[in-house]
């Protein structure tokens, strides 16, 4: 037991990057970590990981074991991934990773209430706009905005759809009045979204052209969308953001949505996940509850 102790760090320390972040993950100290590594390495007679002070990296002899200990440790998850689905109750850790304010504003709220129904579940929720490895990040659910590219070691899910709007303060439409077709969009003020040297296009779907991009005069770019929306309240542009972001300002009269007649772009949100025999309960549990209540959030 204790030699497939010292595999199963062993793994979790290639697939983390790092001791530290084992240690995280398997609620250890680093130290402990490293000295289960040691004694793997003692007993084999090579070097696993090459170190130095600040990051471990596998060694030839190191990359080759753990090819062999991953096909055996997959195959004990898949053994446990049977047995719990046939249990009724959920429980355990789950690890999902989810866009940042997508995840804040609508994701997070309800799987946290999973917590008051399932009290042998743990949540663990990362918060990253990076696109995730399911496998070598140790996550058991991503949630992706957009269009998705081909994987076959990976199952989606739809779980909602969001649309997009085009808003303003009402201190903004005073002064410059509101656009009343898509193409007065090019004489307002925009806000618009950067994300490094490219602006982010205005979406508006014809029959003619899906993809149809407008862009408003801009002089405040920014690549974060809750200061978009910020900005927008101020009085700075109109700007084109999702519903569920701006639902609370527009409902409290602090934005106002225009173009309501236009044809809104609408992209899908997906629950990811590792293609399996078996689909743990925990994670069937995440994606089920998310699929039935995220359209009532959207907006």
């Amino acid at each position: 037991m204790e030699q497939l102790k010292g595999i199963s760090i062993f793994v979790e320390a290639v697939e983390a990057g790092g001791f530290s972040a084992a240690a995280d993950r398997l609620h250890l100290t680093r130290s402990a970590v490293a000295k289960t590594i040691a004694r793997l390495e003692q007993r084999l007679g090579v070097r696993l990981f090459n170190r130095t002070t600040r990051m471990q990296s596998l060694t030839e002899e190191g990359r080759f074991f753990y090819e062999r200990c991953l096909r055996a440790v997959e195959q004990i998850r898949l053994g446990e991934a049977m047995l719990e689905s046939g249990r009724r109750e959920v429980r355990g850790r789950l690890r999902i990773s989810m866009p940042v304010l997508f995840g804040r504003h609508c994701i997070a709220p309800i799987l946290a209430s999973l917590l008051d129904e399932h009290p042998d579940l743990e949540l663990d929720l990362s918060f990253n706009d990076r696109i995730v490895d399911l496998l070598e990040d140790g996550f058991d659910l991503a949630i992706r905005n957009g269009p998705l590219k081909d994987n076959p070691d990976l199952m989606a899910r739809t779980i909602a759809r969001q649309r997009m709007t085009v808003c303003a303060s009402p201190t903004y439409l005073d002064r410059h009045g509101a656009p009343q077709t898509i193409c007065d969009i090019q004489l307002h003020e925009g806000i618009v979204y950067r994300r490094g040297d490219y602006d982010r296009g205005w979406i508006f779907p014809t029959s003619a052209d899906p993809w149809r991009r407008i862009a408003p005069k801009a002089r405040l770019r920014l690549d974060d969308l809750a200061s978009i929306s910020d900005a927008a309240v101020a009085g700075r542009g109109l700007a084109w953001l999702p519903c569920w972001l701006v639902r609370v300002e527009v409902l409290a009269g602090r934005l106002v949505q225009v173009l309501k007649h236009e044809p809104a772009n609408v992209f899908d949100a997906h629950a990811i996940w590792l293609r399996s025999p078996v689909m743990l309960p925990k994670v069937r549990l995440a994606i089920d509850t998310l699929a039935a209540r995220l359209p009532a959030v959207m907006g």
